[in-house]
């Protein structure tokens, strides 16, 4: 058996190196993908513009808009479920899977960060990373700010408050806000 590329290694949750040759590449053709679309012009073209997000992001529903700037790291391991919205300036750090459900909005300068470190010192300094997926349910709002780290599971119909750190999964149909995010309130 072949061993694993680094890509797959990354994508499986194990320990991989971002500076792996065709991780760079890819990287590099999400930053000119991303600089194309953060260029349109106001008012062009929406076939252009779901075009160029086609060729961006991994699993693209229907209805789905990002304002510009976006930015990610990948951008083919990003899942964007039909009427999925984006405010300016969000950030998704797609080392493993990122999954945005349906009629999901998130406000300005969100980031959704699947990409972490080891803890041990050591180890860090050795230059290996690693990557938990992400996964946001249906018609979820996240406000402006938020952080959603590695690993976090957000379930359906839920509110995450402008500025929270989410560390932790956040259960169906609640309002959850702060830094460490925690459950306000249940709808």
């Amino acid at each position: 058996m072949a061993e694993a590329t680094q890509r797959e290694r990354m994508l499986a949750g194990e320990l991989y190196l971002a500076s792996d040759p065709e991780l760079m590449a890819a990287r590099l053709r999400a930053r000119e993908l991303t600089l194309r679309y953060n260029g349109f012009p106001p008012g062009a073209a929406d076939d252009e513009r779901r075009a160029l997000l086609g060729e961006l992001i991994g699993e693209l529903g229907d209805e789905v808009w990002l304002e510009p700037p976006f930015y990610c790291d990948y951008g083919s391991n990003i899942a964007l479920g039909d009427g999925a919205y984006m405010n300016f300036g969000c950030i998704v750090l797609d080392c493993a899977r990122v999954q945005v459900g349906p009629l999901t909005k998130l406000g300005p300068a969100v980031q959704l960060c699947a990409a972490t470190h080891p803890v041990d010192p050591a180890e860090r300094a050795t230059g290996w990373e690693l990557a938990q997926p992400i996964v946001i349910g249906r018609n979820v709002w996240i406000g402006g700010g938020a952080i959603v780290g590695p690993g976090v599971t957000i379930g359906d119909d839920s509110v995450i408050g402008a500025g929270s750190v989410v560390v932790k999964d956040i259960p169906a149909r609640v309002v959850a806000a702060g830094s460490p995010c925690r459950v306000i309130r249940e709808l």
